[in-house]
């Protein structure tokens, strides 16, 4: 009996994924490498300009090797872009999940997707919800994938301020980077979500790290300032870089409310979008 042939478009997006996900996790957007150089060539503690040359030589060997930045290839969150006339179906999300299978085995990528209560691992970083797909409109039909690791993630936090609050939200951020510590492997790049509701600023937040890190707005700048005065430094070793860059996103909520999300992103922000073509 002849095996079924995949449907075209279930074969492009399943490629994609795979790779975006494999161009992710052993290559640093150019941003992203950018901001790096520019805050080693301003560190002035000899002990965080060691770490920064660390990392810097960590992203030349893993390009040069092929092989993943670190051990740590996180949980796949997907962006799934599609074009007007290209319907969301359950096929889409099944080509995406394909496309991590591959890549878990390929890259190769560690298998660490884990069902919450019973624990059990898939071994291809799928399951139990994963990968997470969200769905926004746009010209083309691309698949971005952002793999976040657990040390970033876990120091990840979400507070539901007062309207009359806002003079708060520079001290949250800094509280939860205080917090974090050397857990997230500094020098950290923010996310920021202000507004929406209580999931939808934690979405904001996520999203904010797709965004380009070398460009800040005034009040982005004045988060990272903020931030920087706590002096944690690359590795947790001191320094004056605790953060890379602030990026923030925000949306219109409640009169009565004002969520403010921070999440917590490594210094390899991964991240990679390609354009499916069937």
């Amino acid at each position: 009996m002849k095996k079924q042939a995949r449907d075209p478009l279930h074969a492009a997006l399943a490629d994609a994924t795979f790779e975006a996900y494999k161009s992710a996790v052993i290559h640093l957007p150019e941003d992203v490498v950018r901001v790096i150089r520019k805050s080693a060539l301003a560190e002035t503690s000899p002990v965080a300009r060691g770490e920064f040359a660390n990392i810097l030589k960590n992203i030349v060997t893993a390009g040069q090797l092929g092989v993943p930045l670190c051990q740590d290839t996180g949980v796949p969150v997907v962006y799934l872009t599609l074009p007007p006339g290209t319907p969301y179906s359950r096929d889409l999300y099944d080509a995406i999940a394909d496309g991590v299978h591959r890549a878990t085995k390929e890259v190769p990528l560690r298998p660490n997707v884990v069902d919450p209560l019973t624990r059990h691992n898939t071994n291809n970083n799928t399951g139990a919800g994963m990968p997470a797909i969200h769905v926004r409109p746009g010209k083309k039909l691309t698949v971005t994938v952002l793999p976040k690791g657990a040390g970033a993630e876990n120091m990840s936090r979400i507070a539901m301020l007062l309207p009359t609050e806002k003079d708060k939200i520079e001290k949250f951020v800094v509280e939860t980077v205080y917090l974090a510590g050397s857990r997230p492997c500094p020098p950290v790049i923010i996310g920021v979500g202000i507004g929406g509701t209580f999931d939808g600023a934690a979405a904001l937040a996520k999203e904010a790290l797709l965004e380009p890190v070398d460009k800040m707005s005034e009040y982005e700048q004045q988060l990272l300032c903020a931030v920087n005065k706590l002096g944690i430094g690359p590795m947790g070793l001191g320094g004056d870089f605790t953060a890379l860059a602030v990026k923030v996103k925000s949306a219109g909520c409640h009169t009565a409310s004002l969520p403010v999300a921070v999440n917590i992103q490594c210094w390899a922000n991964r991240h990679a979008t390609i354009e499916v073509k069937s």
